[in-house]
């Protein structure tokens, strides 16, 4: 199959999925459930909002500043600000290439702090994994909380056969890939081997890091702020600012998985936002206006950062 049109691909069917979502959940309201959608737009508190995307925008920095934790036991100790600018292009990539942000933040780094691109890109996929692992314990507590109706929720929205059937075929994927490089001499496998061995230092700079407490108290920080942004916004509309502790944490781990289905959650984060709070009695218009909000708040921040950043750093970097 064409390369131009696998990219294709990889593009569009996120795009064409966060549309069809968009399409399904507005397909169902009636003219006065989209009035009603209209009018808590109008009537959110748009300070609380702002409030909200400003904690969102301090845990991005924590994020740069803990980077360099990863990095300083690999020998390279980069500028904050370049850190920062750089996380915040690869949020803005994401938004329109999916999985494009990790290597274009470590293309940035590379460029302008010379560091590897293999070990950028190591400690990246490293902080992905340390991210996984919040994530994971909220969807824990979540589940401890409410497990029957968040199980009830998921099973309804998620195909968990084509889930398993995926699982199966990455996990052989993967097998073959690994049998390839043991066995195989060409010139490619040596090339895979070379940049998986700068990967497996990056990764396993966590391991070796000076300042794990640092990076562990920075790690917590980073997630609690996240949640306090979210807990934040809840306030932005006077129906969603009652809602109980086990709500809040079950709808931000819904929502934080739905950006894995499309570009950073286009169409998909309002659609299960919306999809979970109506489990818990709060009605559709109310949680697709507040979905929509939560969004469109951040993603615009990302857009004003990132495209910033990306005008800024040849200008911060002038010299190099």
């Amino acid at each position: 199959m064409n390369k131009s049109f696998i990219k294709f691909l990889k593009i569009a069917i996120p795009l064409g999925l966060g549309f069809f979502l968009i399409y399904y959940s507005y397909s169902k309201f009636s003219p006065n459930q989209l009035e009603e959608i209209s009018f808590y737009f109008k009537k959110a508190d748009y300070k609380i909002v702002a409030l909200s995307v400003f904690f969102s925008l301090l845990s991005h920095f924590f994020r740069a500043y803990r980077w360099n934790y990863m990095l300083a036991p690999l020998g390279f100790q980069p500028k904050i600000a370049n850190n920062f600018m750089a996380v915040y292009v690869a949020y803005i990539m994401n938004l329109f290439i999916p999985k494009s942000g990790e290597i274009s933040r470590a293309v940035i780094i590379n460029k302008y702090e010379k560091v590897p691109f293999d070990k950028a890109f190591g400690t990246i996929i490293s902080e992905r994994i340390v991210d996984l692992l919040f994530l994971f314990v909220f969807t824990a507590v979540a589940l401890s909380l409410q497990f029957d109706k968040l199980s009830e929720f998921l099973l309804n929205k998620l195909p968990l056969s084509k889930l398993y059937s995926l699982v199966g075929i990455a996990l052989l994927l993967f097998l073959l890939f690994l049998v390839f490089l043991k066995y195989s001499k060409s010139s490619i496998s040596k090339k895979i081997k070379t940049f998986v061995s700068g990967l497996k230092e990056g990764i396993l700079s966590v391991a070796i890091m000076e300042n794990k407490i640092p990076f562990i108290i920075q790690s917590f920080l980073i997630w609690g702020l996240y949640l306090l942004s979210f807990y934040i916004a809840t306030f932005a509309l006077e129906e969603t600012s009652s809602i109980t502790f086990s709500v809040l944490i079950i709808t931000f781990v819904v929502g934080s998985f739905s950006f894995a289905f499309t570009n950073s959650g286009f169409g998909s984060y309002p659609f299960f936002v919306a999809g979970i709070l109506a489990v818990f009695s709060i009605s559709e218009t109310v949680g697709t206006a507040f979905g929509w909000i939560v969004w469109t708040s951040n993603i615009a921040s990302i857009i004003f950062f990132g495209g910033l950043s990306l005008l800024l750093l040849p200008f911060y970097n002038k010299e190099k």
